[in-house]
């Protein structure tokens, strides 16, 4: 969870080149047979076992048929799977004295629709998976016999019916060589799985109350209490002697999830997961490689495992030794790390990535040092003021200097500095700080992520001379200027639209995109208030302009009365949009 805490889709960290400050974003897609409709599962090979964290089915419902029991070097055997209707596979051939060797011989495709073949221990085609998650019934391929092929062969397949149900290694007959010995038959073909962790349900709500005192404690909101609000998300740790108690609350649907981290980027970290599943609560260690999907692991360092699901609220806690070693992906807890803290959708089992920024912790800390009681953001400062200058400058400065540059030059038209007529000099100040501030807030997403971001939708794409007044040149001037003017406005406005949306920035919704509605409509309608003007205007001087006698005074009572009006509008619109910019900026502060 870098910055991002779906470190674990949950945790997750948010990534830039890695995370985000707010990049927590926890959220995991796991490696597997499942989680990979493509059927791109070839670092499932070896083990056949997809990486879904929950425990495959004992009784197999598929099965593997073969279209001969004997066969010679390079032949080819017809293999079929079939049974009730399944997404995923994986097949594969073994040498039947030794399930856990590597696969052998290679496999020919019958129908490249629903089937595609893999490389796994570097033979080429030694493995048949999957195209999609489309449901099927049945498959058909054909095993090549290599020249070395052993005496007895075993195919043997993992199916996936749906995330949570799955079969691992079911076996076929065993075809052999004509003139080899008989085969005894193995007891097992797939290796025990170990015991599962014993589960307990909680009997109450955790508390705030010991936190800072017994418990070191993570809250969003920092003051807020699981035992009385809903939304409130809550992590805590209780040392013990030689181990930790975990306690994670939030709101009952999706999942909970926290990480440990050694930076604040996602990729190579610590993280936990309480999954709703419906009617009940499933707890899972996990780790991130690089910044991806969490892939699951044992459960096996976890003890005391319990969970509630009650009023809205999902609880569960755990215990773990502060020390594991020999445990790979756990972390020793008598270290300082950033902690990430997500949450996010669930549906049957799987995670989806969480929707806002992880909650990720200022700076490392040790969970059995002192207790404490820490909050943390889900957006980082140079984002905030990113967003801040981008609104200033968008908002604020850019939109009047393009008013008093349309309505304006009337009423200041005397010379102020230079030579230069006042509106000129101050709409030229108004969009000189524009380009300042859009350059100033321009780089600050670079410092942040180190480079350009791959991650941050079309927001980034869209984010990323002037001759003598009677110069002939001055026409074509007047409309490039008014066009890139314009079309610079326009992409402004809808970069602004899109960044909101970003997890970096956190706004809440859905307030933002109708505060953003408002202010793009405040600036049109002002707009056209002073066009509207500005035409009753010109065809009050036309009517007089038959009456040589009045045209003088009565157009100088015009402009006065123009001019006033468009003071007044010009005010009224200034401190609108100070209103606006106003809120933006209070609600990114407080992200």
């Amino acid at each position: 969870m870098r910055q991002q805490l779906v470190r674990l889709p949950s945790l997750l960290k948010m990534a830039a080149p890695g995370f985000t400050p707010g990049a927590f974003v926890f959220l995991l897609c796991i490696n597997s047979v499942a989680n990979y409709p493509s059927g791109k599962v070839t670092q499932s090979c070896h083990g056949m076992i997809p990486e879904h964290g929950h425990r495959p089915q004992a009784d197999p419902v598929h099965h593997i048929t073969v279209s001969q029991v004997t066969f010679r070097p390079g032949d080819q055997v017809e293999v079929t799977l079939s049974g009730p209707p399944f997404k995923g596979f994986l097949l594969e051939a073994r040498n039947a004295e030794d399930l856990s060797g590597v696969p052998v011989g290679s496999f020919t495709l019958i129908d490249s629709q629903v089937s595609q073949l893999l490389t796994c221990e570097d033979i080429q085609g030694s493995a048949v998976s999957h195209t999609s998650s489309s449901k099927k019934t049945e498959i058909k391929v054909y095993w090549n016999a290599p020249s070395s092929a052993p005496n007895h062969i075993q195919f043997l397949v993992t199916v996936v019916e749906k995330y949570k149900i799955y079969w691992v290694k079911i076996p076929s007959q065993i075809i052999s060589q004509p003139d080899a010995l008989p085969f005894t038959t193995l007891k097992a073909t797939v290796s025990p799985l170990s015991t599962p962790t014993p589960v307990s349900r909680l009997t109450k709500l955790f508390s705030a109350s010991d936190c800072g005192k017994k418990k070191f404690c993570i809250r969003s909101p920092l003051s807020c209490d699981p035992e009385k609000e809903q939304a409130c998300v809550f992590l805590s740790f209780t040392k013990h002697e030689h181990s930790v108690m975990v306690e994670m609350s939030g709101p009952r649907e999706g999942y909970l999830s926290f990480a440990f981290s050694h930076d604040q980027w996602m990729g190579n970290d610590d993280a936990y997961l309480c999954i709703n599943e419906g009617q009940t609560v499933h707890v899972q260690p996990a780790h991130f490689s690089g910044r991806s999907h969490p892939v699951m692991d044992s459960r096996d360092p976890l003890e005391a495992v319990a969970w509630r699901l009650a009023d809205g609220v999902m609880q569960c806690s755990f215990r773990r030794n502060i020390t594991l070693p020999g445990v790979k992906n756990r972390f020793d807890l008598n270290t300082s790390y950033y902690i990430f803290l997500a949450d996010g959708t669930a549906n049957d089992g799987q995670i989806y990535k969480h929707s806002q920024q992880p909650l990720i912790t200022y700076e490392k800390h040790n969970v059995t040092d002192y207790p404490k009681n820490i909050g943390g953001s889900r957006s980082s400062l140079l984002l905030k003021v990113h967003g801040a200058l981008m609104f200033v400058a968008w908002m604020t400065t850019v939109s009047i200097g393009v008013l008093i540059a349309r309505f304006f030059r009337s009423v200041w038209s005397k010379a102020f500095f230079l030579g230069e007529a006042a509106w000129f000099q101050v709409h030229r100040l108004l969009m000189l700080t524009t380009s300042v501030l859009t350059c100033i807030a321009f780089i600050m997403p670079f410092i942040y992520r180190g480079g350009w971001s791959w991650h941050a939708g079309y927001h980034p794409y869209l984010g990323s001379f002037r001759p003598p007044l009677h110069d002939p040149r001055r026409q074509m001037f007047n409309w490039t200027h008014w066009s890139v003017g314009t079309a610079a406005r326009i992409i402004a406005v809808a970069a602004m639209f899109l960044g909101m949306d970003l997890p970096g920035l956190n706004l809440p919704h859905p307030w933002k995109t109708y505060a953003m509605i408002g202010f793009v409509t405040w600036h049109i309608g002002t707009e056209i208030v002073l066009e509207i003007h500005a035409y009753r205007l010109s065809r009050k001087v036309e009517i007089l302009d038959d009456d040589r006698i009045q045209i003088l005074q009565s157009l100088t009572v015009a402009e006065a009365e123009g001019h006033a009006f468009k003071k007044m509008v010009l005010a009224i619109y200034v401190c609108g949009n100070v209103t606006f910019l106003i809120i933006f900026l209070s609600a990114i502060n407080h992200v």
